[in-house]
């Protein structure tokens, strides 16, 4: 059985020596007292086998009352007066199409978080929804921890409003692993949770907020998240007010996914890039990332049969390059390459991928990098995509004059590889982010007001033009048979 989130086992009782002819049979329930037959007689069998059928009844009839009895719980938790925060267990299967909500990819680990992690505090991330769900899950990763991770709660809830701590009344579920309310993370991992009875909303704020009494670290993270989140000195799981979470950082951690049981969209569309699909310069808070846009616009199209109903999710690492990776073991901000499978291919029910990479390969590669070396690699992420099925939209790189990483060199490696993806050598369909955004009398720059002030990312209205231009009808069908 269980007990508070560790597994459990009644210890039986030894037979004693002498008594190697009778056995003992006691209630499931461990209650009342030992009832012993002897094995030596047939009416004692007949006997036996007519108690244990009667058990068998008893257990039944036991399993069915509890059964039912939780189910009533689990609907009456949504009522619960003053104040009182529901404890929902695991969701019982339903109908709808499980597809990813929110993501982020672990990019490292946090510094200074190396000897005691986040020991004695509640971490309460705050996520954007882009799907609808009757259900929800979470993934939590201990990817660039150098010791096991230990949670003992962790909750999800709907926030109260945008970019508030506070929990909406009636929203608050804890989350269970496995059926327990704790879970042990290895180093290098990561765990999903069980599912729970929640409604999300599209467009709304979700809180997920775990604890870990004891020191853990490096803290996996994603840095630059654009959004606050919140952290609390001790506790305070399932704490509905937020009052407590007066922390803020702009770093998710250990928070990697948020999957919903949708009754909208029926997959999801994985887009990978870097920090110009990170929305580093974006505002923060506002959800203006070109994927927030693309998403609002899929949605909004929802009923057109040339529009597949698809959730977004955002796989961007600033600074990230396809080849090359950072630092460290694992490596820090790891190469497109290496993340392919566990952030695209391994994201829940993915139909298609949108990869936006290439320019950090450009820019952070002292050496003058050969155009045929960064579309060789673009093609090898096609190619892992192709292998499961998946249409793959690329993107034209985006001008970057008056960035301090600008060269002439640079400029014509970027034009060439532009080249060959606008003849349709790299991917199945083009989204020609360079001609949407370029400076019509000086393409090798931004136009103006799409620019963030750093020529190298764009302005919130930047992002909102590369979503503009996507065509969403390329997201619809399989990889061809042949690129």
């Amino acid at each position: 059985m269980t007990h508070h989130g560790v597994i459990t086992s009644e210890p039986r009782a030894p037979i004693a020596r002498g008594d190697t002819h009778r056995m003992t049979m006691r209630h499931a329930g461990g209650a009342g007292p030992a009832a012993e037959q002897p094995m030596s007689a047939a009416p004692a069998r007949h006997g036996a086998m007519l108690a244990a059928i009667i058990a068998v009844i008893v257990a039944l009839s036991t399993a069915i009352y509890v059964g039912v009895s939780a189910d009533q719980g689990g609907r009456d938790q949504n009522h619960l007066a003053g104040g009182r925060t529901p404890h929902n267990s695991a969701a019982p299967a339903s109908t709808g199409t499980w597809v990813g909500a929110w993501s982020a990819s672990p990019y490292g680990g946090e510094p200074n978080t190396e000897t005691n992690g986040m020991a004695g505090r509640s971490v309460r991330n705050v996520v954007h929804a882009r799907a609808s769900g009757t259900q929800a899950r979470v993934t939590l990763s201990n990817l660039y921890g150098q010791q096991p991770l230990s949670i003992t709660h962790a909750s999800i809830a709907v926030a109260v409003t945008v970019n508030n701590p506070a929990a909406a009344a009636d929203t608050m579920r804890r989350l269970t692993f496995g059926g327990n309310t704790s879970v042990i993370i290895p180093a290098g991992e990561q765990v999903m949770s069980d599912a729970v009875r929640v409604r999300i909303p599209y467009g709304s704020d979700v809180l997920v907020t775990t604890y870990s009494p004891t020191p853990s670290g490096p803290v996996t993270i994603h840095p630059r998240a654009r959004q606050i989140s919140y952290v609390a000195e001790g506790d305070l799981t399932e704490d509905v007010s937020g009052l407590a979470y007066t922390t803020q950082t702009e770093h998710w951690r250990y928070l990697t996914a948020l999957d919903v049981l949708s009754d909208e969209s029926v997959g999801t569309v994985v887009v990978i890039g870097d920090s110009l699909t990170d929305g580093i310069t974006s505002t923060i808070g506002a959800n203006h990332r070109w994927t927030d846009v693309l998403s609002e616009r899929l949605r909004a199209a929802a009923g057109s049969d040339d529009v597949p109903r698809y959730s977004v999710v955002n796989q961007g690492i600033s600074g990230n390059q396809i080849l090359a990776a950072g630092l460290g073991r694992p490596a820090e901000n790891p190469s497109g390459l290496s993340r392919f499978g566990r952030d695209v291919l391994g994201r829940t029910n993915v139909k298609a991928v949108v990869l936006d990479l290439g320019v950090n390969d450009i820019l952070r590669n002292p050496n003058q990098v050969a155009p045929s070396t960064i579309t060789n690699g673009l093609r090898k992420l096609v190619q892992q995509a192709h292998a499961r099925g998946l249409r793959v939209v690329g993107a034209t790189l985006m001008p970057f004059q008056g960035h301090r990483g600008y060269t002439g060199a640079r400029e014509a490696v970027r034009q060439a590889i532009n080249a060959e993806i606008r003849d349709g050598k790299v991917f199945d369909a083009v989204v020609d982010f360079d001609a949407a955004l370029r400076d019509p009398y000086n393409p090798r720059r931004f136009r103006s007001d799409y620019d963030s002030g750093d020529h190298l990312h764009p302005s919130d209205k930047g992002y909102k033009r590369m979503a503009e231009v996507f065509d969403l009808e390329d997201l619809k069908g399989a990889a061809p048979a042949e690129l």
